[in-house]
């Protein structure tokens, strides 16, 4: 995923945070930002110390990446969003891992409406 596509700045995550709009469910927490007339969505992934040491960590959040990259054409282009990995997302498949993405995407409004699980 391209630089342009992440948050990376602590003041853009502290801007989204402070927006105080979020969805979880048990592996994931995700805030969104409304961004009217960006091009593209922007993602900021935070895994927390509880899952691991940094190399574990840093696979978790190469498996979120991924998954979003795959989900580029069905998400919303006109925001940011924060997704927090919780411990339970760090041990399960690729494939499982995805599904739960989808599935907080999907409360939050992120995904598009006809977007259903067989397209993956």
């Amino acid at each position: 995923m391209r630089k342009s596509y992440r948050v990376k700045k602590e003041a853009e995550f502290q801007e989204v945070f402070e927006a105080r709009q979020s969805v979880a469910n048990r592996q994931f927490v995700v805030y969104r930002l409304e961004r009217p007339g960006q091009p593209h969505f922007r993602v900021g992934i935070s895994v927390g110390k509880k899952i691991g040491n940094a190399v574990h960590r840093n696979w978790v959040k190469r498996r979120i990446r991924q998954s979003l990259t795959e989900l580029k054409p069905v998400l919303k282009q006109d925001v940011d969003l924060l997704v927090i990995a919780r411990p339970a997302a760090s041990e399960m498949p690729m494939k499982e891992l995805k599904g739960h993405l989808i599935h907080v995407l999907k409360l939050a409004k992120l995904l598009d409406h006809d977007y259903s699980e067989e397209n993956q």
